[in-house]
């Protein structure tokens, strides 16, 4: 899957080290896949959600979210926003 963009998950990570590990393996797990469906993308990431046009992946041990709008026949994942559980929890990426 082709990833836009990975400066993202660097620039979230420089605020927040202890994502930086975990947003490294997403990345590099996703990097290398070929989904061509949510369900073939949750045999990977069983506990990814879709809301709404978008995929959540839960990162560092649920303690960040990944959200993303994947279109899967273009083999292309946008990374729309990072957020702290806190932040998602807000709901203010639905907007």
């Amino acid at each position: 899957m082709h990833i836009i963009s990975r400066k993202r998950l660097l620039e979230f990570s420089k605020k927040h080290p202890d994502s930086q590990e975990p947003l490294d393996r997403w990345y590099r797990i996703v990097k290398q896949s070929n989904y061509s469906s949510f369900s073939e993308l949750r045999k990977t990431f069983p506990k990814a959600d879709q809301v709404g046009k978008f995929t959540v992946f839960n990162i560092g041990g649920n303690k960040y979210r990944l959200i993303a709008y994947i279109v899967y026949h273009a083999k292309r994942i946008y990374i729309r926003h990072i957020l702290s559980h806190k932040e998602y929890d807000k709901g203010k990426w639905k907007e």
